[in-house]
């Protein structure tokens, strides 16, 4: 009663937006970690900077999921469009 909303669903659209951002800075950070990966000469990747790509991975991977059965859909990466 006085907590009522007009938009119930605005809570929840909110959650959706802040998730659909956490996907794309996590990305990016996956991205980095895998550039600075390759920068580093190939012998001599230490087991810290591997785990630490790694780790951006699953983060990805596990907020992908979630956006998945949240059935969220983003905005195209201007990466993708220049490729």
């Amino acid at each position: 009663m006085f907590f009522k909303h007009r938009n119930p669903h605005a809570v929840e659209e909110l959650g959706n937006q802040k998730l659909l951002e956490l996907i794309y800075n996590v990305k990016d950070s996956w991205d980095h970690a895998k550039e600075t990966e390759h920068a580093v000469y190939e012998g001599q990747v230490d087991n810290e900077l591997y785990s630490r790509t790694k780790l951006q991975e699953q983060k990805y991977l596990y907020l992908y999921t979630k956006a998945r059965r949240n059935h969220l859909h983003g905005y195209l990466n201007d990466s993708v469009i220049k490729q």
